[in-house]
């Protein structure tokens, strides 16, 4: 009983998790905090409420932005005993055939109507409801309810979720990366548990999160980045715990040609010191050169310097304190300097094995020179996918793996998809849909072997043949 606890608490929403509310097909990724105002879609709740319902549940939002689960009633559906018109070629939308206002409507509100009794009004005072076709008055019922229902759903973050939320609200912040072509990455790069891999992207850590997430909390990723400090904000939305994260490593790009080349110094240096000591150095010497005269000015005016005792007290408890405040400041500044120095020889040290097992870019940089660089910590017949927006980067790609050698099986697609809505009589793809979801540019690598020239093995093989013809004319 003790397990099924235990399986059942892990599918509970819990005060601290990272969650997904959904509204139609609006996402957005929040946090559940005691008593935090959440604005979504122009309305703000409070999701102290959701504290210990599944993932999944359905809830009405009341008055106050409170939470209530929303329980399905077994009333009857507006469509029911309605007739329904052959066509609508009769039909003038000319606005006066609602006869409820605006102002009837809010005034069902405040009597506490839900949204389903609203729209039955809005149906029995519809003049011309039973004219239309039933397909066209499933439409219209489609679209009130999501005008009058006040529900959300609260779904537990998944890289499928997360994907679809960034490309139907902030695109360009992935790279307009698509989630069927996420999908295709993490299967190209054969992405699993305890496996060593290799990432740069630029798409908000969504590409990096998924990773994450297919590994389950075993083996390593090591995150390339560019610029100071790497970008990790879609990682927090998926909530991971916190051996999720021990897995993670970072390494700055701007190093890698002098990790290739054995150049990198990872030594923890303070690129303050020396500055700190020259100052200090020249301090002392102005205080020599002020010396003889501070004493010679002293002799004559003892009384006015015996007066402003209590002044030169105060302004040097501000000094002590603010010296106190810049060396806590630089301790600060040290202690981090040194954690970081330690990740990256962490870091360092497992990346000169060259031994990764995947490689995977997703950048709005060009990827062809990271991605020379990148293969040399990979091992021979270990996959590698780079994903672009565009095709003319994957092509220059392409061509100079050609040329370098060292990959098989490369490979340049493109992904099309297109949704159906699949209903009796009315099956047919839909209006409005993505018109392309980038390109993916796949290998694996092979071992190979620059000591001995290309032709020296073929000139050695007749050698054995020649002795062998030798010894049976003998």
């Amino acid at each position: 009983m003790a397990d099924n606890g235990d399986d059942d608490n892990q599918y509970r929403i819990k005060e601290g998790d990272y969650v997904v509310l959904k509204r139609g097909e609006i996402f957005k990724a929040v946090q559940i905090q005691p008593r935090k105002k959440v604005i979504f879609e122009k309305q703000w709740i409070f999701l102290d409420n959701a504290v210990g319902q599944l993932y999944s549940t359905t809830f009405e939002i009341l008055s106050g932005g409170n939470l209530k689960p929303h329980e399905l009633k077994d009333t009857a559906s507006p469509l029911d005993a309605v007739e329904t018109g052959t066509d609508n070629r009769n039909i003038v939308d000319d606005g006066k055939s609602q006869k409820l206002t605006r102002d009837d409507i809010e005034a069902l509100k405040e009597k506490g109507l839900k949204g389903q009794d609203i729209i039955k009004k809005l149906v029995d005072n519809h003049a011309t409801f039973g004219d239309k076709t039933e397909y066209s008055q499933v439409k219209y019922i489609k679209k009130k309810k999501k005008k009058y229902e006040n529900t959300v759903m609260i779904l537990k973050p998944s890289c499928r979720i997360l994907a679809m939320m960034y490309h139907g609200r902030e695109p360009g912040k992935i790279c307009h990366l698509r989630y069927d072509t996420l999908a295709q990455m993490l299967t190209l790069a054969n992405i699993h548990a305890g496996s060593k891999v290799l990432v740069f992207e630029t798409c908000a850590g969504l590409v990096l999160g998924s990773i994450m997430e297919r590994m389950g909390g075993y083996g390593s990723v090591i995150q390339m980045y560019p610029g100071g400090g790497p970008v990790r904000a879609g990682v927090e939305n998926f909530g991971f715990p916190a051996h999720f994260h021990d897995t993670l490593h970072e390494f700055p790009i701007c190093h890698v040609n002098a990790l290739l080349a054995g150049t990198l110094d990872t030594s923890a240096k303070d690129p303050t010191a020396e500055n700190t000591h020259e100052k200090q150095l020249n301090l002392a010497a102005e205080k020599k050169q002020n010396q003889p005269e501070a004493e010679e000015q002293g002799t004559p005016e003892e009384e006015s310097m015996v007066t402003n005792t209590g002044d030169d007290a105060g302004q040097d408890v501000e000094k002590t304190e603010k010296d106190k405040l810049k060396e806590a400041k630089a301790q600060v500044k040290k202690l981090r300097l040194e954690e970081k120095q330690r990740k990256l020889a962490a870091t360092a040290a497992l990346l000169k094995g060259r031994n990764a097992d995947g490689l995977v870019i997703a950048s709005r940089f060009h990827p062809c020179p990271v991605l020379l660089g990148l293969l040399k910590f990979l091992s021979p017949s270990r996959p590698f996918v780079v994903y672009s927006q565009y095709i003319e980067p994957l092509i220059e790609c392409f061509k100079k793996l050609k040329e370098c050698g060292g990959t098989v099986n490369l490979r340049l697609t493109d992904t099309w998809l297109r949704h159906y809505q699949v209903l009796p009589d009315r099956t047919h793809p839909l209006l409005l849909m993505s018109g392309g979801g980038g390109y993916l540019l796949s290998g694996t690598t092979v071992a190979t072997d620059h000591s001995k020239p290309a032709g020296s093995k073929q000139a050695e093989e007749p050698a054995p043949k020649r002795q062998k013809l030798e010894d049976t004319e003998g």
